[in-house]
């Protein structure tokens, strides 16, 4: 019996950088753009993966207002089991922000890490990672470490 492939969610841009990784990723995905998986909640074991923008303005969060409405539930949070994060090196002390906050704040590792739309060895590489996590909640019963 082979594991429960953990959903990842994301947001991607109109640039659908982020949409394409995550298509490439074999597994289950939603897109926070939509309002059907925004307004959703997430039926176990989850991942995030949110890209980080530069906004110029160092008091405006760099986290995407799409991403930060399906956290507002509590059971997505609580559910939420890692956080993955599409950044652009250009964007210096913002690379990767959205997601290092996210997980500074939930208390959840961030898993990996990418730049634009990743490489195929981004892919694999994360493909790998996320099969592990796999294997580790199903050894777990599927629960999320709080």
């Amino acid at each position: 019996m082979s594991a429960r492939q953990t959903p990842v969610y994301f947001y991607s841009s109109k640039s659908g950088l982020v949409r394409s990784f995550a298509e490439r990723l074999g597994r289950p995905v939603f897109d926070l753009s939509e309002r059907e998986h925004r307004l959703s909640e997430a039926d176990g074991p989850w991942v995030l993966l949110t890209p980080s923008y530069k906004t110029g303005n160092d008091r405006n969060d760099t986290i995407p207002e799409a991403v930060r409405r399906f956290l507002r539930s509590p059971v997505n949070r609580r559910r939420m089991v890692g956080v993955m994060g599409s950044g652009n090196r250009n964007f210096g002390r913002h690379y990767q922000m959205a997601a290092r906050q996210i997980a500074a704040r939930s208390g959840r590792p961030v898993l990996f890490e990418f730049e634009i739309a990743g490489t195929p060895w981004d892919v694999e590489e994360c493909r790998r990672i996320l099969a592990e996590l796999d294997e580790a909640l199903a050894r777990d019963g599927g629960t999320p470490a709080a």
